[in-house]
């Protein structure tokens, strides 16, 4: 299954596992890069030390490659694009802002830098500023989301840019990454069907969730804020949508979110906790490990297009 983006970061599958904040931990992402595709460690919030410590302990685990997300908005961006630097790390994956302060250094160290853009306008600007490849991540997608569909977006974002283009949002199995592949995707980024894997570090309570979850079980809060965010639904999401409908302000909503994430990740509180996921849950089905589930999304794929999209 080689295409250009399995070439540009030397992966065997073009799969590539989303950074999700207190999720994509060290676990998961060897995993996922020991099994072919490529694991990413999700910096977030967390300061440049924790990162690096993560880093570290990946290398322990696999030799082969795998990345850093970096949350740009996060106040410790700065030092954590320096660490990426001084630990060697290939690969950079980046939401929330704008990599181009940080894109001379990159470059200057080899390191691979790929946004993840929500609409053409954004995938432009990152070619301009030197992305090597973009990820056009549509609405379905868990956690942060945009507003067009992965259907839409993709071959738009394809349309508009000549470097590779990654598609994520609304994933789950090989037939997802034969539709992206016939969108004009070179690769896909999948985080839903990770969180559930056995090498995610993950409390069972939320994997257990996302295994029980139906086609209509994720909610999208924060849209009167303008920070969309899709979850599946329990107590808190209740009360918030709740809130927003009544006219709450930014702060009082936030009052409920603030340590919501950690809360069902390492917890396990997924009644009041955001137990973010795409809307593809429903078709995760059972807990696998990143070498059972990458290899069967190859057969899958495979048996579907034969090659087609794929290039030697």
């Amino acid at each position: 299954m080689q295409t250009e983006i399995t070439k540009l970061l030397g992966i065997e599958y073009p799969i590539i596992q989303g950074g999700m904040a207190w999720v994509a931990e060290h676990h998961l992402a060897a995993g996922v890069s020991e099994a072919g595709g490529l694991g990413l460690i999700g910096a977030a919030a967390a300061p440049a030390e924790w990162v690096r410590e993560q880093i570290r302990e990946a290398k322990k685990l696999t030799n082969k490659p795998f990345g850093v997300n970096i949350m740009l908005m996060s106040p410790h961006a700065a030092d954590v694009a320096k660490v990426v630097v001084e630990e060697g790390v290939k690969v950079v994956t980046t939401g929330a802002g704008n990599p181009e302060t940080y894109m001379e250094m990159w470059k200057a160290a080899g390191v691979k830098v790929i946004p993840v853009v929500a609409s053409v306008a954004l995938a432009k600007r990152m070619e301009r500023c030197g992305a090597d490849a973009v990820v056009a991540e549509g609405c379905e997608s868990g956690g942060h989301i945009g507003e067009t569909t992965t259907m839409a977006l993709v071959p738009q974002v394809v349309d508009a840019v000549d470097i590779p283009v990654i598609a994520a949002g609304g994933i789950a199995d090989g037939r997802g990454i034969a539709a992206a592949f016939m969108l004009g995707a070179r690769a896909v980024q999948m985080g839903t069907v990770f969180v559930v894997t056995k090498e995610s570090q993950v409390h069972a309570n939320y994997k257990e969730r996302i295994v029980k979850a139906k086609d209509i079980d994720t909610r999208v809060t924060g849209r009167t804020t303008g920070h969309p965010v899709r979850a599946l639904r329990n107590d808190m999401t209740k009360k918030y949508l709740e809130l927003e409908a009544a006219g709450a302000g930014l702060e009082e909503l936030e009052s409920i979110t603030v340590g919501s994430l950690r809360a069902a990740v390492v917890e396990g509180d997924v009644k009041n906790g955001t137990i973010m996921s795409g809307q593809i849950a429903g078709l995760v089905k059972k807990e696998e490990t990143c070498a059972e589930l990458i290899k069967r999304l190859a057969q899958e794929t495979d048996k579907l297009i034969g090659g087609a999209g794929f290039y030697e």
